[in-house]
């Protein structure tokens, strides 16, 4: 006995690709390379089109209790195929636009350099 199985040539592409698996990996993998606090383990989490990423409050400026902070928000922007980076401004808590690239590996080299201590406080 065989059995026909009806295969579509192409595989259907998701109206919105992101989040996803290897792209969020590729954060993870990214920010082993970052300049500071090298020594706490930030956390990549998908969310609406992008990437949340958080730490330990190792400083203590933000959250005196050591407590997981908000580090920076990895967008996708489908129309130009763009990426956008934010950063988390605690005292008004809500986002802030901190560049938009074509490459998320220019992203990801800005977020870990952060010479102005934008994102890693």
């Amino acid at each position: 006995m065989s059995v026909t199985v009806n295969r579509p040539t192409t595989l259907p592409v998701p109206e919105h690709p992101h989040p996803n698996d290897v792209d969020r990996k590729r954060i993870e993998r990214a920010l082993l390379e970052r300049k500071r606090y090298r020594y706490v383990e930030p956390s990549v989490a998908p969310a609406t089109d992008g990437y949340r990423i958080t730490s330990p409050c190792c400083s203590r400026n933000i959250d005196t209790a050591g407590g997981i902070i908000d580090i920076a928000f990895v967008q996708h922007v489908q129309a130009g195929n763009r990426w956008r980076l934010y950063r988390m401004d605690h005292t008004a808590r809500q986002w802030v636009l901190c560049a938009e690239l074509a490459r998320l590996r220019e992203l990801l080299q800005q977020l870990n350099d952060d010479t102005q201590r934008m994102f890693w406080q």
